[in-house]
């Protein structure tokens, strides 16, 4: 079953995955921003969480009402969300039956939680042949690391990333942002739109696994690599453009600029904006092979010719020239970012409980396709009633669901507070 007549809008109908239903039992980052990704192109998402919630409800900054901070809301938007309670059997029958109307089932609980509950593919699939079964797992299952608990700073430091931010002091650092979680949920949400591309044509089910260690390993070896890609090796390991010391915003008199010259055109082009057009004749600098191999000594003069200049300065002259630059913005400038306004990526709203809000809107373009937050982000089992309704439970079924646990609705709860735990089943 998809959505209901009632529950679904022309302008609903009239999206890319209008039709589809995704089971959602993901928390954290990477499972609900790949859902999120789903739910802007139309899916109807039903978001199953946890008496508790989803733990970034709770460890991502205050927020006006328990269980509502910024990070859960922009990644939970366009999403319906249930709460049952799953080891009671009430519950999880609750959830084979919205399993039975599903197209996807997404979790990223760990292999031992999924067959406790009885959610393992073979269990699902047995129940639903053509349904679209995707575990995202922090270690794929065939190797010696499957089943450890996996979070983003964990894999950080595996796939080797801490250790290529290593500051002057050698010590390895984390990118202050989830970029392997962000960057697994875009590679489930492309695995899964080539899965449901793939039904269309034979009608199968299919079981997709993301392991997410091996995945952003494979990325950033795909970059540094390197010389190791032949056997045997021709240079050694890591992109050295990347990696040195000074490859990095450089240095203006008031602020940093970011500079990118990956083509001898570009590279002249900047000696000549700078004023030094003999560089482009200097054998150390003149093609990109040799730019390599002198790549700290290129960097240092890019960066004492531009230290004598403002950051408005060098943008205004580099672009001028056709170079690739931008100011290198703080989080307070990038809000203020004179293109983001223009094309409106950060929107005032209004939260039905939150009052006035900034979203993110959906950045895609496409032909047919207008990208809107068509459902604010949920409380914790904010539709519970109304999916159970939808899979055919009456009023007194409900009712007594709800008296047993098995169902939640923070809306009931005394003073809408929901309890500060983590999920142990999670991964």
């Amino acid at each position: 079953m998809k959505k209901t007549e009632t529950a679904a809008t022309d302008a609903d109908m009239a999206l890319p995955l209008a039709g589809v239903r995704v089971v959602d039992l993901t928390s954290a980052v990477v499972g609900p921003y790949c859902t999120q990704v789903l739910a802007d192109y139309g899916a109807d998402v039903i978001k199953v969480e946890e008496k508790s919630g989803d733990v970034i409800r709770w460890i991502s900054g205050k927020s006006r009402t328990p269980g509502m901070s910024g990070k859960f809301m922009h990644m939970n938007r366009n999403k319906r969300s249930v709460s049952l309670d799953l080891k009671q059997p009430a519950g999880r029958d609750a959830l084979l039956k919205l399993v039975d109307s599903a197209d996807v089932f997404l979790h990223n609980m760990r292999s031992a939680a999924v067959a406790r509950l009885g959610l393992d593919a073979d269990s699902l699939l047995a129940r639903r042949a053509n349904l679209l079964y995707c575990g995202i797992v922090g270690f794929g299952s065939d190797g010696r690391y499957a089943g450890r608990p996996a979070y983003d700073s964990i894999l950080q430091g595996g796939t080797a990333l801490a250790s290529l931010l290593a500051g002057a002091d050698g010590e390895p650092r984390y990118v202050p942002y989830v970029v392997i979680d962000r960057t697994a949920g875009l590679m489930v949400a492309h695995a899964l739109l080539a899965a449901l591309f793939a039904r269309q044509r034979d009608g199968r089910g299919r079981v997709i696994e993301v392991p997410m260690f091996e995945s952003y390993a494979g990325l950033l070896l795909g970059e540094h690599l390197y010389g190791h890609s032949f056997d045997p090796p021709t240079d050694r390991l890591g992109d050295r453009r990347l990696l040195d010391a000074n490859a990095r915003p450089v240095r203006t008199r008031d602020g940093h600029v970011c500079i990118t010259t990956n083509t001898d055109a570009q590279v002249h082009k900047l000696f000549v904006a700078l004023g030094r057009a003999d560089l482009a004749q200097d054998a150390r600098f003149s093609t990109s092979l040799a730019r390599i191999e002198h790549i700290s000594e290129f960097f240092a003069i890019r960066a004492e010719l531009l230290a004598r200049r403002d950051t408005d300065e060098v943008v205004e002259l580099l672009l001028r020239h056709d170079i690739p630059c931008m100011p290198c913005h703080t989080l307070e400038s990038l809000l203020a970012d004179p293109h983001l306004g223009d094309v409106g990526l950060v929107q005032p709203g209004r939260h039905p409980t939150q009052g006035a809000i900034r979203h993110i809107r959906p950045t895609v373009r496409m032909t047919g396709y207008e990208p809107s937050v068509r459902l604010p982000a949920p409380h914790i089992g904010e539709h519970t009633r109304a999916v159970l309704a939808e899979l055919g439970y009456g009023p007194e079924q409900i009712a007594g669901l709800y008296d047993s646990g098995a169902a939640y609705t923070a809306a009931d709860a005394p003073q809408g507070q929901e309890p500060m735990t983590t999920p142990e089943t999670r991964k």
